[in-house]
């Protein structure tokens, strides 16, 4: 099947690679020359585990192409993904300005029935919005072209993109039509084999499904940050408490790990969109913003803990930093615990010795050349001479490091654990002040 995508970023550039693989014919549309030429280039512009192999060997097959032309992409598939970006606006609300730029160019150049399928993360209402765009600029041309507005949110994990893509868990549909409904059953077919996924629902319920679902998992992170402070003040173990919790099927084990906060590119965005959502109708989202201010507050955790450490004075001081991507398997830093982290220190006239597996240049391209910023070529050297390790990303690399080559590297045995990832009675016994989450210190 013919495949259109506009949008070569993180959901579009999945989606393309993975219908490509099925066998579909996939044309990926952006603006940006940059990136087309690096794509045509096999050169990817992310990372994410598995996406290059994919991408070059179906564009190597010819089923996996890339464009700047928009007239082609329109006359290419008979769907029509919108994958682009909803940053969020001045008041946290989602900017719909390029979905509404790529229905507008859909419009200038449809002649024949399409189904043009809403991929981004957008407010509710939104496809009514994008189907009126593509009317109005169809009435301006006097052209009566027949097409389809679809809701189908994506639903993938940052480092786990590709296998959740491959393998859903569910493929949520939102349509107002059977034949739309049909047509995408058979596009997503091969994804759908063992049982069926397909979770048909009317548009403006589909495009609400992407926003709680995303606030769902966000509240329960910022719900085990909160015990977790308790559990501190309390004198308890969050991680025997979360084990205690997790073991009720009710509740498992999913996405109650505490740590230094959430980040990337959608929790934030999509918590804050939702709360404005809800504003526009007059409706009080407290728990929505108490979720978002509990995360706030837990990005500043990790400071307050090293700042009372060293009693305040971090003037001249350097810490090492472990991880700087907002998860592992990632390079994005969108949000990244990290970024609050290193501000904060670097306000207080410390220096930072950091290191991460995929995030580095991603770091360099934020923050640029600076004194106090020193970008490791392994998390050996960033600890050198520093005055506390702290582990801010959760990679398999730093999860069962050689303690001595820490305690020997360091010039004071502190090590401040954001994630969680040491047992704090053999950290103390080896000789480390250890500070971890809801953990005691």
């Amino acid at each position: 099947m013919k495949v259109t995508i506009y949008g070569s970023g993180y959901v579009g550039l999945v989606t393309g690679a993975c219908l490509a693989q099925v066998g579909n014919d996939v044309l990926c549309v952006d603006i940006d020359p940059r990136k087309i030429d690096m794509l045509n280039n096999d050169e990817i512009p992310i990372y994410e585990p598995g996406l290059e192999d994919i991408v070059r060997s179906n564009r190597l097959a010819g089923r996996l192409n890339f464009t700047l032309d928009v007239q082609k992409g329109v006359d290419h598939g008979l769907f029509q993904f919108i994958a682009v970006g909803t940053p969020p606006d001045e008041d946290g609300s989602a900017d719909l300005q390029h979905v509404l730029a790529v229905a507008k160019s859909i419009g200038e150049h449809i002649d024949e029935h399409k189904v043009v399928i809403n991929k981004s993360t957008v407010p509710v209402g939104t496809a009514d919005k994008v189907r009126a765009q593509i009317e109005e600029v169809l009435a301006s041309r006097s052209v009566d072209a027949e097409f389809d507005v679809v809701s189908n949110p994506e639903f993938l994990k940052e480092g786990a993109a590709i296998e959740d893509f491959m393998r859903p868990d569910r493929i949520v549909i939102g349509t107002d039509n059977h034949r739309a409904t049909e047509l995408l059953r058979t596009l997503y077919a091969p994804f759908n084999r063992s049982h069926d996924r397909l979770v048909e629902m009317d548009i403006r319920s589909a495009e609400l499904t992407k926003y709680a679902s995303n606030a769902m998992l966000a509240t329960k992170i910022s719900f085990m940050n909160e015990l977790a402070n308790l559990a501190e003040q309390l004198g308890a173990d969050i991680e025997n408490v979360r084990i205690g919790m997790g073991s009720d099927p009710r509740i498992g084990y999913h996405f109650i790990y505490p740590g230094a906060g959430y980040g990337g590119s959608c929790f934030p965005k999509d918590v804050q969109a939702l709360e404005r959502t809800a504003d526009q109708i007059g409706y009080n989202a407290e728990l929505l913003r108490s979720v978002e201010a509990v995360n706030y507050r837990q990005k500043q955790r990790l400071f307050q803990k090293i700042e009372t450490h060293f009693k305040g004075d971090l003037a001249g001081k350097s810490f090492a930093l472990w991880g700087l991507s907002f998860k592992p398997n990632t390079d994005d830093m969108r949000e990244a615990p990290s970024r609050v982290l290193m501000e904060a220190l670097w306000a207080a006239g410390a220096k930072v010795q950091a290191f991460d597996p995929e995030a580095m240049e991603e770091t360099s391209r934020i923050y640029g050349e600076r004194n106090d910023l020193k970008l490791c070529e392994d998390h050996d050297e960033a600890l050198q001479g520093a005055d506390a390790l702290v582990v801010v990303t959760e990679w398999n690399l730093f999860r069962s490091p050689d303690m001595d080559k820490i305690k020997s590297a360091l010039s004071e045995p502190t090590v401040f654990d954001g994630r969680n990832l040491y047992d704090p009675q053999t950290m103390n016994e080896l000789g480390f002040e250890y500070y971890a989450i809801g953990r005691g210190k």
